[in-house]
């Protein structure tokens, strides 16, 4: 082990955690924002207190992430210096775009939203959470421009003096193919994790409190969820097709990587299950369907999928001598570990559906487990996702021009990057407990009382202090 090696598992532990409250933090926006919509334009109550109930959630999930996001980019200049000094003119610029712009929109306009009950007008503190959710998106768009320069580089240069890469067009890097399909698919995950938390707290009040005066309103938030994941799961499916094509054309060792796939194949079967050899050299045994894989890469089931051992024969030709194989069993299995949860989410959310049918309320112990366990089944999925992503990447860590050994910092030890790693590693995890407590605590307390009224016009506005709404 060595300073490469802990620098990775820090950088892969600190980024997956972090993705933990992303999505969830994405889809929230938007979907509170769509709930305070409703009671804006309808007036009924039972929107308001959902409106409050689930933004609370959003709000500590926020918090949670503005926290261990600021630590990914001290990683950049911590760990990973030589990559920074290589790839800064270019990668940095969406992500100052994106401190600059979109994270104080969204900072600024929730700051308004909390603080903004009965003291903004109406529209202007719905526009408020509109403003928030438009600058979380615009927030995740740019990460992904600059994640998506990593998979495909374009817009650039290589001085040939300094030896690093200039950036020459930026709306290239914004237009990137990559970033294109992957901001969606990423959307898409993100109100398939969004979509569930909902159903699982609402399915709970529905269950636990089917006498509550507030079922009605449990009852909707169920069904709104449900949709919401079964809308995410067929956009995550169609958004990963194409992003399955776009990355057969740019990085083919990741596709070949994905499906095990060693010898070029034309028509090329999708792997149901194989098994490698020991050495990931070759396919000892495997369960696939004919044409799939050409289909799922190219759109044409009679076309070309190149294989892994293939490409590796064609990439030591044009970088060099050295592998440039991934990690096969890892990318294999993220890939299948992806989808299948995702899927598992969805058809949960059709079960929760059909059991509210024709006004039923359900009462199954099972279905309230299986309830209880969505938010986890995308938040799998997505993690996984960014695990191939990234690993199937390896081991380029800017693909065709970077390799990731050649990024990390020269003059950062072994046990300077261990004590940072497991002091970071406690940290979040501490974070993690009181994470889930407090999601769990204020989930379980269930809606708010609105029924208070707001204050007249010859209140003092001075003299009410300023106080967090809920």
């Amino acid at each position: 082990m060595d300073a490469l090696d802990v620098a990775r598992w820090q950088f892969g532990v600190t980024t997956v955690y972090h993705f933990l409250f992303v999505p969830l933090t994405i889809g929230l926006s938007v979907l509170v924002a769509i709930l305070q919509t409703m009671w804006h334009r309808t007036g009924n109550e039972r929107y308001l207190k959902l409106t409050k109930f689930y933004g609370k959630l959003f709000l500590i999930n926020f918090a949670m992430g503005v926290v261990t996001g600021i630590v990914q980019e001290f990683q950049f200049g911590m760990n990973w210096s030589d990559y920074s000094r290589f790839v800064g003119d270019v990668f940095g610029a969406p992500l100052a775009i994106e401190a600059l712009v979109a994270f104080f929109l969204e900072s600024t306009f929730i700051g308004l939203w909390i603080f903004g009950w009965d003291r903004l007008p109406k529209r202007a503190h719905l526009a408020s959470i509109w403003a928030a959710a438009i600058g979380t998106n615009l927030s995740a768009y740019f990460i992904l421009a600059a994640n998506s320069f990593m998979q495909n580089p374009v817009g650039y240069r290589i001085n040939p003096d300094s030896g690093r890469a200039e950036l020459t067009d930026f709306p290239a890097v914004l237009t990137n193919k990559v970033a294109l399909i992957t901001f969606p698919h990423t959307l898409a995950g993100s109100f398939l994790v969004a979509g569930s938390l909902i159903v699982a707290v609402g399915l709970w009040h529905v269950i636990r409190n089917r006498d509550s005066a507030d079922a009605g309103a449990y009852r909707f938030a169920t069904k709104f969820g449900s949709w919401v994941v079964l809308v995410a799961s067929a956009a995550v499916l169609f958004t990963g097709d194409i992003q399955g094509k776009i990355m057969t054309d740019v990085q083919p060792m990741k596709m070949a990587a994905a499906e095990g796939l060693y010898t070029t194949e034309s028509p090329a079967s999708f792997s149901v299950l194989t098994i490698g050899s020991l050495d990931g050299s070759r396919e000892v045994f495997a369960i696939k369907i004919p044409y799939l894989l050409s289909y799922l890469g190219t759109g044409d089931p009679n076309g070309t999928v190149h294989g892994i051992n293939d490409l590796q024969a064609q990439y030591a030709t044009q970088y060099g001598a050295g592998s440039y194989t991934p990690i096969i069993p890892v990318t294999y299995w993220s890939f299948r570990f992806m989808i299948a949860f995702g899927m598992a989410a969805g058809a949960i959310a059709l079960l929760v559906l059909w059991s509210q049918r024709k006004g039923r309320t359900p009462s199954s112990t099972w279905l309230l487990r299986a309830g209880l366990a969505m938010p986890v089944l995308p938040l799998l999925a997505n993690s996984f996702g960014w695990i191939f992503t990234e690993m199937g990447r390896q081991p380029w860590i800017v693909f065709g021009e970077m390799l990731t050994r050649n990024g990390v910092s020269r003059s950062v030890s072994l046990a300077e990057v261990l004590t940072s790693f497991t002091a970071f590693t406690l940290i979040y995890a501490t974070l993690a407990v009181i994470e889930v407590k407090l999601l769990l605590r204020y989930a379980k307390a269930g809606v708010p009382d609105v029924s208070e009224q707001a204050p007249t016009d010859d209140t003092d506005d001075a003299e009410r202090p300023l106080a967090f709404a809920y």
